[in-house]
């Protein structure tokens, strides 16, 4: 797995610029985004998305959300 971006206890838009940012350094390869809000895990998936990058798998764990996100 390439960088996990720990954005659990932030609300919006944080979570989503933190990605966002991540994504411009990196340009491809992987991400693994935690969230502790289901609003955090619809906005950083959908932004994401809009920036070319595909989710691979949204997985609930005891109290978050661990968002895989990837882009070749």
């Amino acid at each position: 797995m390439g960088i996990t971006i720990d954005a659990r206890g932030l609300s919006c838009p944080q979570p989503v610029l933190m990605t966002l940012e991540n994504i411009k350094k990196q340009n491809k390869g992987e991400l693994e985004i935690l969230v502790d809000s289901e609003t955090s895990k619809e906005n950083v998936s959908r932004a994401a998305i809009s920036k070319g990058w595909q989710v691979n798998e949204v997985r609930e764990e005891d109290e978050y959300f661990k968002i895989s996100i990837s882009k070749d």
